[in-house]
Protein backbone atom coordinates (compact mmCIF):
# COMPACT_ATOMS: atom_id res chain seq x y z
CA UNK A 1 0.00 0.00 0.00
CA UNK A 2 1.29 3.67 -0.73
CA UNK A 3 -0.08 7.10 0.79
CA UNK A 4 -1.35 7.23 -2.66
CA UNK A 5 -4.89 6.81 -3.62
CA UNK A 6 -6.09 7.65 -7.22
CA UNK A 7 -9.82 7.11 -7.62
CA UNK A 8 -11.32 7.02 -10.49
CA UNK A 9 -15.10 6.56 -11.19
CA UNK A 10 -16.18 4.15 -14.37
CA UNK A 11 -19.19 3.29 -16.10
CA UNK A 12 -19.08 1.50 -19.60
CA UNK A 13 -14.96 2.16 -19.54
CA UNK A 14 -13.51 -1.58 -20.42
CA UNK A 15 -11.95 -0.64 -23.44
CA UNK A 16 -9.90 2.10 -21.26
CA UNK A 17 -9.65 0.95 -17.22
CA UNK A 18 -6.99 -1.89 -18.14
CA UNK A 19 -5.02 0.26 -19.96
CA UNK A 20 -5.38 3.04 -17.20
CA UNK A 21 -4.61 0.91 -14.11
CA UNK A 22 -1.24 -0.70 -16.07
CA UNK A 23 0.27 2.84 -16.84
CA UNK A 24 -0.44 3.84 -13.60
CA UNK A 25 1.44 0.61 -11.78
CA UNK A 26 4.73 1.96 -13.64
CA UNK A 27 4.78 5.49 -12.38
CA UNK A 28 7.94 6.74 -10.21
CA UNK A 29 6.07 7.88 -7.66
CA UNK A 30 3.74 4.70 -6.21
CA UNK A 31 -0.20 5.48 -6.20
CA UNK A 32 -2.56 2.93 -5.82
CA UNK A 33 -5.97 2.80 -7.24
CA UNK A 34 -9.48 2.73 -6.04
CA UNK A 35 -12.51 2.28 -9.21
CA UNK A 36 -15.77 2.95 -8.34
CA UNK A 37 -17.64 1.04 -10.28
CA UNK A 38 -21.47 2.13 -11.13
CA UNK A 39 -22.71 -1.25 -12.77
CA UNK A 40 -21.36 -1.23 -15.90
CA UNK A 41 -23.14 -3.51 -18.17
CA UNK A 42 -20.31 -3.98 -20.37
CA UNK A 43 -18.32 -6.01 -18.30
CA UNK A 44 -15.63 -3.04 -16.68
CA UNK A 45 -16.13 -4.60 -13.27
CA UNK A 46 -15.05 -7.63 -14.07
CA UNK A 47 -12.01 -6.73 -15.59
CA UNK A 48 -11.26 -4.22 -13.17
CA UNK A 49 -11.24 -7.72 -10.45
CA UNK A 50 -8.92 -9.51 -12.72
CA UNK A 51 -6.76 -6.49 -12.25
CA UNK A 52 -6.85 -6.35 -8.50
CA UNK A 53 -5.27 -9.59 -8.50
CA UNK A 54 -2.67 -8.98 -10.81
CA UNK A 55 -1.87 -5.85 -8.64
CA UNK A 56 -3.02 -7.32 -5.21
CA UNK A 57 -3.08 -4.55 -2.36
CA UNK A 58 -2.23 -1.99 -5.11
CA UNK A 59 -5.73 -1.82 -6.87
CA UNK A 60 -9.30 -1.83 -5.48
CA UNK A 61 -12.85 -1.41 -6.18
CA UNK A 62 -16.00 -0.13 -4.75
CA UNK A 63 -19.05 -1.84 -6.68
CA UNK A 64 -22.37 0.22 -6.82
CA UNK A 65 -25.60 -1.09 -7.70
CA UNK A 66 -26.24 1.75 -10.31
CA UNK A 67 -25.50 5.02 -12.59
CA UNK A 68 -24.99 7.29 -9.16
CA UNK A 69 -23.11 9.88 -10.52
CA UNK A 70 -19.82 11.73 -10.96
CA UNK A 71 -20.24 13.43 -7.06
CA UNK A 72 -21.28 10.74 -5.07
CA UNK A 73 -18.56 8.76 -6.70
CA UNK A 74 -15.71 11.01 -5.48
CA UNK A 75 -17.34 11.27 -2.03
CA UNK A 76 -17.31 7.66 -1.33
CA UNK A 77 -13.64 7.44 -2.68
CA UNK A 78 -12.71 10.24 -0.49
CA UNK A 79 -14.18 8.80 3.14
CA UNK A 80 -12.39 5.24 1.81
CA UNK A 81 -9.19 7.60 1.16
CA UNK A 82 -9.44 8.58 4.54
CA UNK A 83 -10.26 6.03 6.45
CA UNK A 84 -7.50 3.81 5.14
CA UNK A 85 -5.34 6.78 6.04
CA UNK A 86 -3.65 7.81 2.43
CA UNK A 87 -2.08 10.88 2.41
CA UNK A 88 -2.79 12.49 -0.82
CA UNK A 89 -5.90 11.32 -2.69
CA UNK A 90 -6.46 11.90 -6.51
CA UNK A 91 -9.51 12.41 -9.10
CA UNK A 92 -8.94 11.49 -12.42
CA UNK A 93 -11.48 10.21 -15.39
CA UNK A 94 -10.55 6.50 -16.92
CA UNK A 95 -10.79 7.78 -20.06
CA UNK A 96 -6.92 9.19 -20.57
CA UNK A 97 -7.94 12.64 -21.33
CA UNK A 98 -6.15 12.82 -18.26
CA UNK A 99 -2.08 12.31 -19.02
CA UNK A 100 -1.29 9.54 -15.92
CA UNK A 101 2.07 11.21 -15.73
CA UNK A 102 0.29 14.01 -14.87
CA UNK A 103 -0.41 12.45 -11.48
CA UNK A 104 2.96 12.82 -10.37
CA UNK A 105 3.47 16.46 -11.21
CA UNK A 106 0.06 16.91 -8.71
CA UNK A 107 1.08 15.22 -6.33
CA UNK A 108 4.70 16.68 -5.91
CA UNK A 109 2.65 20.53 -5.82
CA UNK A 110 1.07 19.05 -3.03
CA UNK A 111 3.94 17.62 -1.11
CA UNK A 112 6.86 19.45 -2.38
CA UNK A 113 5.38 22.93 -3.15
CA UNK A 114 3.14 24.12 -1.00
CA UNK A 115 -0.27 23.42 -2.05
CA UNK A 116 -3.27 22.07 -0.09
CA UNK A 117 -4.87 21.08 -3.62
CA UNK A 118 -3.31 21.22 -7.00
CA UNK A 119 -5.32 21.07 -10.18
CA UNK A 120 -4.46 19.58 -13.47
CA UNK A 121 -5.84 22.64 -15.25
CA UNK A 122 -6.58 23.43 -19.08
CA UNK A 123 -6.95 26.93 -19.05
CA UNK A 124 -3.76 28.61 -16.61
CA UNK A 125 -1.59 29.21 -19.71
CA UNK A 126 -4.24 29.86 -22.77
CA UNK A 127 -6.11 26.92 -24.12
CA UNK A 128 -4.31 23.14 -23.70
CA UNK A 129 -7.36 21.05 -24.76
CA UNK A 130 -6.88 18.62 -28.11
CA UNK A 131 -9.43 17.03 -30.30
CA UNK A 132 -12.56 19.02 -28.55
CA UNK A 133 -14.97 20.60 -30.72
CA UNK A 134 -14.35 24.31 -30.64
CA UNK A 135 -17.96 24.80 -28.96
CA UNK A 136 -17.43 22.50 -26.23
CA UNK A 137 -14.07 24.28 -25.56
CA UNK A 138 -15.81 27.34 -25.63
CA UNK A 139 -18.27 26.51 -23.26
CA UNK A 140 -16.19 24.98 -20.91
CA UNK A 141 -13.98 27.76 -20.86
CA UNK A 142 -16.37 30.78 -20.62
CA UNK A 143 -17.82 28.54 -17.80
CA UNK A 144 -14.70 28.68 -16.09
CA UNK A 145 -15.11 32.56 -16.20
CA UNK A 146 -18.24 32.42 -15.32
CA UNK A 147 -17.41 30.97 -12.07
CA UNK A 148 -14.51 33.82 -11.36
CA UNK A 149 -17.05 36.21 -12.26
CA UNK A 150 -19.75 34.62 -9.47
CA UNK A 151 -18.00 33.77 -7.22
CA UNK A 152 -14.28 35.42 -7.14
CA UNK A 153 -12.48 32.21 -6.58
CA UNK A 154 -9.32 32.61 -8.35
CA UNK A 155 -9.28 29.34 -10.56
CA UNK A 156 -8.73 29.51 -13.87
CA UNK A 157 -10.01 26.02 -14.39
CA UNK A 158 -12.98 25.85 -12.21
CA UNK A 159 -14.10 22.55 -13.63
CA UNK A 160 -10.98 21.11 -14.39
CA UNK A 161 -11.56 17.26 -12.33
CA UNK A 162 -7.93 16.08 -12.63
CA UNK A 163 -6.90 16.99 -8.80
CA UNK A 164 -5.05 15.97 -6.02
CA UNK A 165 -6.15 16.40 -2.33
CA UNK A 166 -3.91 16.77 1.05
CA UNK A 167 -5.61 14.63 3.11
CA UNK A 168 -6.46 17.55 5.89
CA UNK A 169 -8.33 19.04 3.30
CA UNK A 170 -11.15 16.19 3.17
CA UNK A 171 -10.56 16.06 6.92
CA UNK A 172 -11.63 19.52 7.00
CA UNK A 173 -14.32 20.41 4.25
CA UNK A 174 -17.78 19.29 4.38
CA UNK A 175 -17.47 16.86 0.89
CA UNK A 176 -19.90 14.64 2.03
CA UNK A 177 -22.88 17.70 1.77
CA UNK A 178 -22.06 18.60 -1.53
CA UNK A 179 -25.20 17.33 -3.38
CA UNK A 180 -24.32 18.12 -6.99
CA UNK A 181 -23.04 15.35 -9.47
CA UNK A 182 -20.73 16.73 -12.19
CA UNK A 183 -18.61 20.22 -13.41
CA UNK A 184 -21.05 21.52 -10.36
CA UNK A 185 -19.62 19.01 -8.00
CA UNK A 186 -15.88 19.65 -9.51
CA UNK A 187 -16.70 23.71 -9.15
CA UNK A 188 -17.97 23.53 -5.20
CA UNK A 189 -15.10 21.61 -4.16
CA UNK A 190 -13.04 23.97 -5.25
CA UNK A 191 -14.95 26.90 -3.75
CA UNK A 192 -15.11 24.71 -0.53
CA UNK A 193 -10.86 24.50 -0.29
CA UNK A 194 -10.56 28.15 -0.94
CA UNK A 195 -13.70 29.65 1.66
CA UNK A 196 -11.90 27.17 4.39
CA UNK A 197 -8.21 28.79 3.46
CA UNK A 198 -6.70 26.01 1.87
CA UNK A 199 -3.91 26.87 -1.17
CA UNK A 200 -5.16 25.99 -4.36
CA UNK A 201 -2.34 25.58 -6.96
CA UNK A 202 -3.03 25.13 -11.04
CA UNK A 203 -0.77 22.88 -12.61
CA UNK A 204 -1.07 23.51 -16.17
CA UNK A 205 -1.58 20.17 -18.01
CA UNK A 206 -2.69 18.79 -21.83
CA UNK A 207 -6.35 17.82 -21.87
CA UNK A 208 -7.39 15.26 -24.71
CA UNK A 209 -10.20 14.08 -25.33
CA UNK A 210 -10.63 10.07 -25.09
CA UNK A 211 -10.15 8.35 -27.86
CA UNK A 212 -12.10 5.17 -26.93
CA UNK A 213 -15.31 4.58 -25.31
CA UNK A 214 -18.48 7.53 -25.39
CA UNK A 215 -18.51 10.40 -23.14
CA UNK A 216 -20.93 11.07 -20.27
CA UNK A 217 -21.16 14.69 -20.52
CA UNK A 218 -24.75 16.27 -21.39
CA UNK A 219 -26.48 19.03 -21.30
CA UNK A 220 -27.65 18.41 -17.63
CA UNK A 221 -24.57 18.70 -16.67
CA UNK A 222 -23.69 21.92 -17.88
CA UNK A 223 -26.78 23.08 -16.99
CA UNK A 224 -26.29 22.07 -13.16
CA UNK A 225 -23.06 24.19 -13.59
CA UNK A 226 -24.46 27.53 -14.48
CA UNK A 227 -27.16 27.27 -12.19
CA UNK A 228 -25.31 25.46 -9.43
CA UNK A 229 -23.42 28.54 -8.88
CA UNK A 230 -25.39 30.70 -8.09
CA UNK A 231 -27.21 28.53 -5.56
CA UNK A 232 -23.87 27.85 -4.39
CA UNK A 233 -23.07 32.02 -3.94
CA UNK A 234 -26.43 32.42 -2.53
CA UNK A 235 -26.14 30.51 -0.06
CA UNK A 236 -22.82 30.84 1.22
CA UNK A 237 -23.31 34.57 1.90
CA UNK A 238 -24.97 32.95 4.85
CA UNK A 239 -22.50 30.54 6.10
CA UNK A 240 -19.60 30.09 8.11
CA UNK A 241 -16.30 28.95 7.19
CA UNK A 242 -13.66 28.32 9.58
CA UNK A 243 -10.01 28.59 8.13
CA UNK A 244 -7.93 25.44 8.45
CA UNK A 245 -5.74 26.71 10.70
CA UNK A 246 -8.19 27.08 13.13
CA UNK A 247 -9.69 23.72 12.37
CA UNK A 248 -7.63 21.47 14.15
Amino acid sequence: MSKNLVIVPTYNEIENIGLLIDKVMTLSTPFDILVIEDNSPDGTAELVKEYAVKYPDRVFMIQRQGKLGLGTAYIEGFTYGINHRYDYLCEMDADFSHNPEDLIRLHDTCENNGADVAIGSRYVHGVTVINWPIGRVLMSFFASKYVQLITGMPIEDATAGFKCYSRKVLETIPYTKVKFVGYAFQIQMKFLCWKYGFILKEVPIIFMDRTRGTSKMSMGIFKEAIFGVIMMKFKSLFQTFHPQADSK
